[in-house]
This record gives C-alpha cells, structure tokens and sequence, in this order.
C-alpha cells in the first residue's frame, strides 16, 4: 500500500511535467520557427522486477516543418526543406534557428530581430563570415571604358551624301557625372565600305573621330573597327573605347544593303554614385542587391546548418538551438540534403493544436487516476491502522 501511495505520487509528478511541455507548446502556437516537443514516459523498476511508478524519460524536439506564410519583409526568409539558420552570439556562441526574422542593423548587418545575433553566410572557402552590408551600401562611381554597336549602315551609291547618327549614348565619367555622346557616320565618297565617324557631346563639342571599314564580306575589317575617344569632363581625362564589332562577325555593325541604317549602342561599364535602393533573397540565399539607379549587384551568401539528428539539438530561449555534442555540417540552400530559401516568408511553428489537446484529455485522465490511486492507498493505510488500534 505504501508504495502503491508513492506510485501515485509518482504520476501525479509526471503528469504535471507533461502538462507543462504541453502548455508551453500552445502558448508558442503562433512564434515563429517554434518546434513543439513531445514528452516520452517510462516505468521505474525495482532490482526485484517490482513497479516503483513512472517518471519522463525525456522531451524530444519535433522535425516537422511548419507551415511557411508571407511576411511582407524582405529580409524574413524561411527554409523549404531541412536546415537551419546560423546566428552567432556577442559571446561567439553559435546558435542555430528556423525563425528567418532578420533584420538589417544601425552597422548594415543582417541580424536576428529577436535575440540579436549576427546572421552568418558562407565563402567561397567555405567559412563563416557575418552577413555585413556596410561596404554594399553604396556604389561608388565608375567610368565607363567601353561602348559596343551593332546593326546595319546600309551601303547607297550616292556616298558621300549618306549619312546616320546614334545620339543619347549615355556614358559616365571618373566623377559619376552623365556625358551624352553622339555618333555620325558618313559614307566616303571614294569607297563605299569606308566610313567616316564623329563622335560629339552638347556639352563638350567634338571628342575625336575616326574610320570604320568593312571587308569584301560586309563585316568589319581587322585595324578599322575600333574607336578611341577621349573625354575631359570636371577636370579629369577618360578613354572610351567604341567597339564595332569583331571582324567577320554577323553581330557587329554590318554594311549589306537595305532600307534604313539601323545601328545600336549598348554601355558596357560605368554608373554614377548610387545609393542602395532594396534588396531580396533568392531560392539559393543570395541576398540580391538594387540601387538607386537600377543596376543590380549579388551579396552574401547565407550559409546553412544540417545536423544527422536534428532531435537531439538543445532547445533555447527565442526559438534558438545550441548544437550541443552535435557536429553541423554547413552549406547554401539547394545544395546537398540542404532546403530552398523562399525569401519574404515565415515559418510558422510546428505545433498541431488538435493533437495538444489530445494530449491535454491524456495527461487529465492519467492526474486524476493517479490522484485516486492516492486517495485510496492513503484510506486503506488509515483503515490498517485503525484495526491495528482494535477499531
């Protein structure tokens, strides 16, 4: 009967311990990146084979991914697959999470918005490195080297009187500043596959000229189908190359017979000071980079965590885990057993309501046997001892 009391005891104690993992699973049902745990019992055994009652042999962490819901955040990001997220503590601790609530810092580092630590990605040399934007914030200016064309200036027996320009050529100089180019091409009158070209700018009158020859083929000739132009622009000099084409090519500027001489220009380098405008992660976790002005850059990339028995990983405050005697394996998004980002997303927590409350109407109905496993072992006890009185 003693024992049969302790028993109970015994339930009682264990039973509580399960409603609390319980309670602390509906009270996360809405953080993000939560893995609820399930609580695993077991009998305590005496060295005679008797029954001493029960205790919780351990909670385990579940590994079902939660549901992934639009945030609206750019820089929340959620994992498609297994994985987690590397985040490295003020201490140099590393943890490991599924909440992808990030957020760029007064420093332009990706960190966690909850806890705070700093976002890790991977090198190329494959170590870990803080996701650090600061040198990414802006773009300084760059002058442009060179100018590629392509088309047709189409060939008329009247040389000398045919002509066609390409204007609003937008290049930029050493300070970032915009030089609109011009370009005209006129036919000789001596040699209908050689033409004479001027380059112009409104604002700084003629920049140079030159010749652009074509072979038997109509294609650009060897020596003749580059330009080079220097500009003078806020007192400093550039050269800008005027690439027509290789020679025998068909992407080149061409000299065939036609119509209409149509020939475009493509900017090849160069931009102005730009500031950075916004930013995006891809399926692969490269933080994509768009300025002011348009023009795109790759950043980081976010390096992941894979673990043999993600089971066995130390649950901590803030939906964060610590490895433990684990050993993670680290790599990028899609590589490997390794998940896809899915950038503007959220994963949810794992936690299924109807199954918490399955386990809610268990744990009552075993608290209440156990109390009543008690109550009478304690009425049988005072019954004994009321006969041992002659009652």
């Amino acid at each position: 009967m003693i024992q049969a009391f302790y028993n109970g005891l015994s339930g009682l104690f264990s039973y509580a311990k399960g409603l609390k993992h319980v309670s602390a699973n509906v009270a996360n049902m809405n953080t993000p990146g939560f893995r609820g745990t399930d609580t695993f019992f077991r009998n305590v055994g005496g060295n005679d084979g008797g029954a001493l009652g029960v205790e919780i042999t351990d909670t385990v962490p579940r590994t079902a991914q939660g549901e992934l819901r639009q945030s609206g955040n750019a820089t929340d990001v959620a994992i498609n697959g297994r994985g987690f997220f590397v985040l490295d503590g003020e201490d140099g601790e590393r943890f490991y999470t599924r909440a992808g609530q990030f957020r760029l810092d007064d420093g332009f580092r990706l960190v966690d918005v909850v806890s705070g630590h700093r976002v890790q990605a991977l090198g190329s040399d494959n170590s870990l490195a803080d996701v650090d934007l600061s040198a990414l914030r802006v773009r300084a200016p760059e002058a442009t080297t060179r100018v590629e064309f392509s088309g047709n200036l189409v060939r008329h027996a009247l040389a000398g009187s045919n002509t066609h320009t390409v204007n609003d050529i937008q290049v930029f100089d050493t300070t970032g500043a915009a030089v609109t180019l011009g370009l005209q091409f006129t036919q000789q009158a001596a040699d209908a596959s050689r033409w004479d070209i001027r380059v112009s700018s409104t604002a700084l009158g003629t920049l140079g000229s030159g010749v652009l020859a074509f072979g038997p083929d109509d294609r650009p000739a060897a020596g003749q189908n580059t330009l080079e132009v220097v500009i003078a622009s806020n007192g400093r000099s550039q050269t800008v190359t005027l690439d027509f084409g290789n020679p025998g090519s068909l992407d080149a500027v061409t000299n065939f017979s036609g119509a209409t001489s149509q020939v475009a220009a493509k900017v090849i380098d160069g931009h102005a000071f730009s500031g950075l405008a916004g930013l995006s992660v891809n399926d692969q976790g490269v933080l994509a980079l768009t300025y002011a002005d348009g023009r795109k850059q790759d950043g980081p990339q976010l390096a992941l965590a894979h673990f043999a028995d993600e089971s066995a990983l130390q649950p901590r405050s803030a939906a964060l885990y610590g490895a433990g005697t684990l050993t993670p394996l680290f790599g990028t998004a899609g590589s490997g057993a390794l998940g896809r980002i899915q950038g503007g997303y959220l994963e949810l927590s794992n936690v299924d309501l109807a199954q918490e409350f399955g386990d809610l109407i268990i744990i009552q109905r075993g608290y209440q046997a156990s109390s009543r496993v008690m109550t009478v072992a304690s009425e049988m006890i005072e019954q004994l001892y009321g006969n041992g009185r002659g009652n």
